[in-house]
């Protein structure tokens, strides 16, 4: 099975997932996040290397990544292109939303193609996402979009320097 495949199966756009509490993380489940944060081989079969890595079969990998996504452990799973090296643009945004609306504009916000991620901060800004687009102008017709959509402020909060912190879990 191919990335497309397992993307494809498993990740549905405008779904908001929430981690349930029927699937717990094991250590293979951390392993396997730490490992894929280090890019998949290229390879015919990178899937089956990384297994053998793990000591694992290529079906449970691929199921546990599955399940990973499913269960919203992972929100997305696929390529990570640097927009603005590409000719694009990207943008951090933000929403101050009630508490209650939480989830509704969450889903109306994954909607749009443009935005890789969101996610929920116990903050006065309890939305943030990232909206990435072929051209800078569009950043902002994705912002008026959702504000016309939902009826709440989008703060646009563009990046001056990038960091990169990685999150690795203890096996």
């Amino acid at each position: 099975m191919h990335t497309a495949q397992l993307e494809e199966e498993s990740v549905k756009p405008g779904v908001v997932r929430s981690t349930q509490p029927e699937y717990e993380l094991e250590e293979l489940d951390r392993t396997l996040i730490n490992t894929l944060q280090y890019g998949l081989p290229i390879c015919d079969e990178p899937f089956a290397r990384i297994a053998r890595a793990l000591g694992t079969s290529e079906g449970v990998v691929l199921d546990r990544l599955k399940d990973l996504l499913n269960h919203g452990y992972l929100t997305r799973f696929g390529p990570l292109f640097h927009a603005e090296q590409l000719g694009g643009a990207l943008t951090l945004a933000a929403m101050r939303v009630p508490a209650d609306e939480v989830s509704r504009i969450a889903e109306m916000v994954n909607r749009h193609p443009e935005v890789a991620h969101n996610y929920e901060r116990d903050h006065d800004f309890n939305i943030w996402f990232v909206i990435a687009t072929e051209q800078e102008f569009q950043i902002q017709e994705v912002i008026e979009s959702i504000e016309s959509e939902t009826g709440y402020p989008v703060y646009n909060l563009p990046k001056q320097r990038e960091f990169y912190v990685g999150l690795h879990f203890k096996a």
